[in-house]
């Protein structure tokens, strides 16, 4: 009997248009491997900042009704030279997340085979870790505004607030310790910066030292950002779960991937742990107007968030299988200009497809 997954796909802006495909044609290619037991149910929705400019909306009104049904959401990118960042990034990826309780953004920090860090040192062993970061609430809950401009150039204030709850940071910091009790290391460093951020932050560990406390298996260390930042480049072996609100996910994650080569190589899963709704997978890397088009967009990324994506439903094996196809593609040399290659786009998707053994 064959076991169907139906994906939503938003190829979104830009390069993922380019990437998104070449995650699908790795979907398909399972599919035709697995002798009939399981299959793929694309549809795809055209949102996107060229859906804002012809209609105004990032994404149609009923949206999220549309998506609710699906097993996961498979996303490209978002943003546009001609739609301000705020408008298509709340219109779209913010608008899903938080309209799903997607609250753990999961994205793995590892060099692969093949590639160089910048890191003099760096080995496959001693960059391999995983940002948790918090993903509907903190510093991006969009709480704020903008006043006072009445009073004449130059008197406009805006506020821009933080939100903490102590169900919110209990349920991030609980899921990236259950995640490090399924790593061989069992290590939890939660990021914060309450030395500065007194009341929100201060919650935050207060609420890890509380959690901390279940689970005796696994060593925990709490750091201010500005110092884990340094200890990203410094002492990166030291690293395993690294939990953190909003903004410090965000920031810490994208340093990981430089870290480990390039932007386009880190992955990413927004997830519903109660999976009452549909979780969704994406790269990092946004859209790269600079060369979209150009078909050198590396594809890593889209691909490695499909493996998260099967990884999440059920389909371990096969996630482990695309993970060494990766492997075996950086490991060749086959990589795009970003990692010091010459492929193209498809010429990765490929040498993937041909290492899906």
């Amino acid at each position: 009997m064959t076991q169907t997954f139906r994906i939503a796909v938003i190829p979104g802006d830009g390069i993922g248009n380019e990437v998104v495909p070449e995650g699908l044609r790795v979907l398909d290619a399972l599919a035709a491997q697995s002798s009939g037991h399981i299959a793929f149910d694309y549809q795809h929705f055209p949102w996107g900042c060229d859906h804002y400019l012809k209609t105004g909306r990032m994404m149609d009104d009923d949206a999220l009704d549309d998506l609710r049904d699906f097993d996961a959401i498979y996303f490209g990118a978002v943003g546009w030279p001609g739609v301000p960042d705020h408008i298509s990034l709340w219109g779209l990826r913010l608008a899903i997340c938080q309209g799903f309780d997607q609250y753990a953004c999961v994205r793995p920090v590892k060099l692969l085979p093949g590639i160089e860090s910048p890191l003099r040192n760096a080995t496959v062993e001693t960059i391999d870790w995983i940002v948790v970061r918090e993903n509907v609430e903190g510093e991006y809950a969009g709480i704020g505004g903008r006043n006072l401009v009445g009073r004449g150039p130059g008197k406009e204030v805006a506020i821009q607030a933080a939100l903490f709850t102590e169900e919110g940071c209990e349920r991030i910091i609980r899921y990236a310790f259950e995640l490090a009790m399924s790593r061989p290391r069992k290590k939890v460093t939660s990021v914060t910066k309450s030395n500065a951020q007194q009341y929100g932050m201060v919650l935050w560990d207060e609420v890890f030292d509380r959690i901390a406390a279940e689970y005796s298996q696994v060593e925990t260390e709490a750091w201010l950002v500005d110092a884990m930042a340094a200890r990203f480049v410094l002492r990166p072996e030291t690293l395993d779960v690294v939990v953190g609100s909003n903004l410090f996910g965000d920031i810490l994650s994208d340093l990981g991937s430089a870290l480990a080569g390039s932007l386009g190589i880190a992955a990413s899963a927004n997830i519903d742990p109660l999976r009452r709704y549909p979780s969704m997978f994406e790269p990092v890397h946004g859209s790269a107007p600079d060369i979209a088009g150009k078909g050198i967009a590396n594809p890593i990324a889209a691909i490695w968030s499909v493996a998260m994506m099967l990884d999440h439903l059920g389909l371990g094996n096969e996630a482990a299988q695309v993970m060494r196809a990766i492997d075996a593609t950086t490991a060749s040399g086959t990589v795009t200009p970003d990692l010091g290659g010459k492929a193209t786009t498809t010429e990765v998707g490929d040498a993937v497809l041909q290492n899906l053994i």
